[in-house]
């Protein structure tokens, strides 16, 4: 088998094992505000730990990027990100959570700058795109990790048990397939960051990753507490499920859209996806209309990740480590706005006004996605 082959097939693995991770933690979220007794607005305060935590990594992670090479990074990262998810499950108090939190975010922050670095440099190995396929498997992790909540909640398995499992296989896996990433890929130039007038493609890229972080991470954090709370659901974890199936088998087929389509009509589309589907859910308030929206948002949200990564790629001012470094800081930004803001809309109006949200951010990716393909033409 060819080196590069092995290279994808390993950065694959990590995607996915990555997508586990995150997934088991954000589906079990129902189960951590029923056992503290938390209103919407307490679990968006907590919430918040893990936007601000990364913003904390952000000098860190870019100073990674620029000293070494990325494997090095990734797998110290995401050994720490794994065990911060088995900390979380055995938290007492919500200090404790928070602290796990804070923990798992920060690890995160570093993991998602390396292995992105790492499949733009493998990227530049294929002729054809294959960015999309890697998020598909972190997406497809993640519809794992769903199904496996799932059935641990069926099964009445006790959160800590259930991550701490979670926690052991992905730390063996990663470390098995550690040898195989992709090495020497530290850019010579670049590295540093330019504290002067922003660059506008740079900036347009991360306006659009961060109206993805809000609708991706509230629907993360939120779709299993709108199942529970708003349709009454008990097995709460099936629209979270949907989302992330639709996600999950989108992103393989991302790469072929944007070819087929055009940058520009992806990131339209996926904007009135999101905001069908969610109106969809908020407006019927049915259990199968809602699983049609989520489907929808899912289908809205594939894209837009993926793409937005391989974009940063061709800045003419940064190395891709760097470029993928500053645009997302505008995904944790939506993480850290996103989630809380959702919170304490719905404390203050009910989730699914709250929802309402989503529909806005929805409609906004087509004026600023005019405006990136503006200034990427400047960039060729």
């Amino acid at each position: 088998m060819e080196l590069r082959a092995k290279q994808r097939i390993a950065l694959s693995i990590y995607f996915f094992l990555s997508g586990i991770c995150f997934a088991s933690w954000a589906s079990r979220i129902p189960t951590i505000k029923t056992f503290f007794d938390l209103n919407e607005a307490q679990l968006g305060t907590i919430l918040m730990a893990m936007p601000v935590s990364s913003l904390i990594g952000l000098p860190i992670s870019g100073w990674l990027v620029s000293r070494f090479d990325s494997r090095i990074p990734l797998i110290f990262s995401f050994v720490c990100f794994s065990i911060s998810l088995a900390f979380i499950g055995f938290a007492s108090s919500t200090w404790i959570l928070v602290l796990g939190i804070s923990c798992f975010a920060f690890c995160m922050r570093i993991l998602n700058i390396s292995i992105n670095t790492q499949s733009i440099t493998l990227q530049k190995k294929y002729e054809k795109r294959v960015v999309g396929a890697f998020h598909g498997l972190w997406s497809l992790g993640g519809l794992i990790g769903v199904g496996v909540s799932t059935l641990m909640v069926k099964l009445n398995i006790s959160i800590e048990i259930h991550l701490l499992s979670i926690a052991v296989f992905t730390i063996i896996a990663a470390l098995f397939t550690f040898k195989f990433t992709v090495k020497n890929d530290k850019s010579p130039s670049g590295n540093k960051l330019i504290i002067s007038k922003p660059d506008p493609y740079i900036m347009s890229l991360g306006i659009l990753i961060f109206f993805g972080a809000i609708c991706e991470g509230g629907m993360f954090d939120w779709s299993g507490v709108f199942f529970k709370e708003v349709l009454h659901e008990d097995v709460f974890t099936y629209g979270y499920l949907m989302f992330m199936t639709t996600m999950a088998l989108s992103r393989f087929f991302s790469d072929k859209l944007v070819n087929v389509i055009g940058i520009l009509k992806t990131y339209i589309l996926s904007g009135l996806f999101i905001a069908i589907g969610i109106l969809m859910a908020v407006v019927f308030k049915t259990f199968w209309m809602a699983l049609a929206g989520f489907f929808l948002v899912g289908f809205g949200t594939a894209a837009i990740f993926p793409l937005t990564m391989s974009l940063a790629g061709i800045s003419k001012k940064y190395s891709p480590g760097m470029a993928i470094s500053i645009i997302t800081t505008y995904a944790i930004l939506g993480m850290l706005i996103g989630p809380p803001l959702i919170g304490y809309l719905a404390h203050a109006f009910n989730l699914e006004n709250a929802f309402y949200l989503f529909v806005i951010i929805g409609m906004l990716f087509i004026p600023v996605a005019i405006r990136m393909m503006y200034y990427r033409m400047k960039q060729e």
